[in-house]
């Protein structure tokens, strides 16, 4: 059995959700320090590692298709003691995004596991809110369509609390028509495009913005605020 004194560690990183000034001096100097770093999409790592001109890098793909079978071979890396780094495509590895599963599979094996901070949407959201409320609720994606999704947006809206979702450009209009019909007056925070050059934020009741922008090109990326105490 190896000692675990002597593994590597991973370290999750915490990459841009677009501007990529927003990467961390820490989360650079981590990303030139480790010789392997665990992947979301290499393709996307690579335009980060390229815009910092960092090279000699060996990418290892970790995707939410792969990531149980791609830990097995991080986790005998680390036992080797070498270093790894975790990026998701963007934001914080773990929520909403793949690194949860790699996370779990290395500390059961003995591993050292460092959380690199950096932006997420989540975050970057809720710090612009603007309203009371005191606790929020991270809901992450609906369910994608049907009775399922339905059910758990009813269920979220009964929750005594502001409540974050994510939402891809295809189904945010529905989102939207969907919020308008079962909470028409309860206050919305939508952030498009957050740190990137087309970025916006709209604010108003979900039958305002319904109203508003429906039938309009729902462009990027997309996160929302349910708010509870604020009032339309």
């Amino acid at each position: 059995m190896s000692n675990p004194d002597a593994w590597g560690t991973l370290y999750i990183v915490a990459t841009p959700i677009g501007n990529l000034e927003d990467l961390t001096f820490r989360a650079l100097r981590i990303l030139k320090e480790v010789s392997y770093i665990g992947c979301e999409d290499t393709r996307k790592t690579s335009k980060l590692l390229h815009h910092y001109d960092i090279s000699q890098k060996r990418l290892l793909a970790c995707h939410r298709h792969n990531e149980r079978a791609s830990a097995q071979g991080i986790i005998k890396l680390l036992e080797a003691g070498h270093d790894v780094a975790y990026c998701s495509d963007s934001g914080t590895p773990g929520i909403s995004d793949p690194g949860a599963r790699l996370v779990e599979s290395v500390l059961l094996a003995g591993g050292q596991v460092h959380p690199i901070p950096g932006v997420s949407a989540l975050a970057t959201l809720f710090s612009v809110m603007g309203t009371n409320d005191e606790t929020l609720l991270f809901a992450g994606f609906l369910p994608q369509r049907g009775q399922k999704r339905t059910k758990r947006l009813q269920e979220l809206l009964t929750m005594q609390s502001a409540i974050l979702l994510y939402e891809s450009p295809y189904r945010a209009e529905n989102l939207l028509k969907e919020l308008a019909e079962l909470a028409p007056d309860r206050h919305l925070i939508v952030g498009r495009e957050m740190t990137k050059l087309y970025e916006e934020f709209w604010r108003g009741s979900a039958q305002s913005l319904a109203h508003e922008r429906i039938g309009t090109p729902f462009i990027g990326e997309f996160a929302l605020i349910i708010t509870y105490n604020h009032k339309c």
